[in-house]
């Protein structure tokens, strides 16, 4: 039985060209970077070009961009530093403010939890930003949070269960409107634009942020590899100690190979983004009018308009999640209940839970009540470059009769 894989929000297949820009790295070319000799030299010029490469996809300067380890610790570098920076700055000053930082209510738990656990130990304020029932930002919220004392946001830039893109240059304007005002150099945007690279303008010029994160597990490169673009002039600390590598702010003997490998797959992602973004929007809208159709109590989560070209989120009531993923790995078909970065598979999702929530805000003219969400008949299907209409096709024969199987059959239209 041919598998179909629809979890690249996941994880993605790691490209061939990527493996054959790697191979080198991973046998003959061994060298540590730090090292002056000629094996050292020649992987010291490996991460010199990769950085050249990325730099220039980014519309960045070379030293703007740092190497980590992945996703979660480029998230984790970018608040933890900046944080870590601001009391560096006041160490001098007796009583110093404390800092604030602002994020959403659907940010990735390298977010979410890195800000939880700095609010845990005293040293930040945090103000979670609602969203609507799509998802998107409350922008009228977030302007009015903004206070003195905010040092950072971090918006998502896209999202990585219900696919909704946010308006990250908006966030922009009205952060810089607000600094202007103020004549202060905080707060800094932040943006974790992991599932963005293969499909949106990462032009950091253009978007205006001031970090960004993304990772070579997402744009079909190696795992255990992440970035983070750090525009000139903001402030911010290392998180991990060492030998002082990436600029003294990530120490820790390079990944070479990983870092060749991310490079080649941002440079294949940027050459075919065009094409590719077209060809998955006609699969996913094609997919998500099949299960409407077909199956006429699923609700479609996210925005149909500010989306991702690959993210299909559909609710189905009265069918555990888990046993809708099981029953469509059993017939081959690989999808998710939601984010795979959660390892606490029985708590439900805190994106739905905040579309909810943003759902009985807009008909209550703002009151608000306390909502729990199980993530009960969710289902994430991420198209990727290997997915095909016949995939579609299997997918939505293979769903229509799970849920028959679990469900009355005056639920369906023929």
């Amino acid at each position: 039985m041919k598998r179909i894989y629809l979890d690249n929000a996941a994880t993605t297949p790691l490209n061939e060209k990527v493996l054959e820009e790697m191979m080198p790295f991973l046998k003959d070319c061994f060298g540590n970077p730090s090292s002056i000799y000629q094996e050292g030299l020649s992987a010291k010029t490996a991460i010199n070009n990769s950085r050249f490469k990325i730099g220039r996809i980014l519309h960045s300067h070379d030293d703007e961009v740092y190497f980590v380890g992945g996703g979660t610790e480029s998230d984790n570098l970018a608040i933890q530093g900046v944080v870590q920076a601001y009391y560096l700055k006041n160490s001098q000053i007796e009583k110093v403010k404390k800092p604030h930082v602002i994020t959403s209510l659907i940010e990735h738990p390298a977010i979410t939890n890195t800000i939880k656990e700095l609010e845990r130990r005293g040293l930040i304020e945090a103000t979670y930003i609602s969203v609507d029932k799509n998802g998107l930002i409350d922008l009228k919220e977030f302007k009015e949070a903004l206070l003195d004392t905010s040092i950072l946001v971090s918006v998502m830039y896209a999202n990585n269960e219900i696919g909704t893109i946010e308006p990250i240059s908006e966030v922009v304007k009205i952060v810089r409107k607000f600094k202007g005002t103020h004549d202060v150099g905080y707060p800094y945007v932040h943006t974790d634009a992991c599932q963005a690279m293969n499909y949106c303008d990462v032009n950091v010029e253009r978007l205006g942020v001031d970090l960004m994160t993304f990772s070579g597990s997402k744009i079909y490169g190696p795992k255990g590899i992440g970035t983070l673009f750090v525009r000139r002039g903001v402030l911010i600390e290392p998180i991990i100690y060492g030998g002082g590598q990436e600029g003294n702010l990530r120490s820790g003997t390079e990944n070479v190979s990983g870092i060749v490998g991310m490079a080649a797959a941002l440079e294949i992602t940027e050459e075919m983004k065009e094409s590719e973004v077209k060809r998955l929007i006609s699969l996913r809208d094609y997919f998500i009018k099949e299960i409407l159709e077909k199956i006429s109590n699923a609700v479609l989560n996210g925005d149909i308009i500010n989306r991702l070209p690959n993210n299909v989120h559909i609710k189905i009531p009265n069918i555990d999640s888990d046993v809708l993923v099981i029953e469509l790995d059993s017939r081959g078909i690989s999808c998710s209940a939601k984010s795979a970065c959660k390892s606490d598979k029985s708590s439900g999702s805190s994106v739905l839970e905040a579309l909810e929530k943003g759902s009985f805000l807009s008909k209550n003219k703002g009151l608000c009540i306390s909502q729990k969400s199980a993530p009960v008949g969710t289902l994430r299907f991420s198209l990727g470059r290997q997915t095909s209409r016949e995939d579609i096709d299997q997918t939505v024969s293979a769903l229509l009769g799970v849920v028959k199987k679990y469900s009355q059959s005056e639920l369906f239209e023929d």
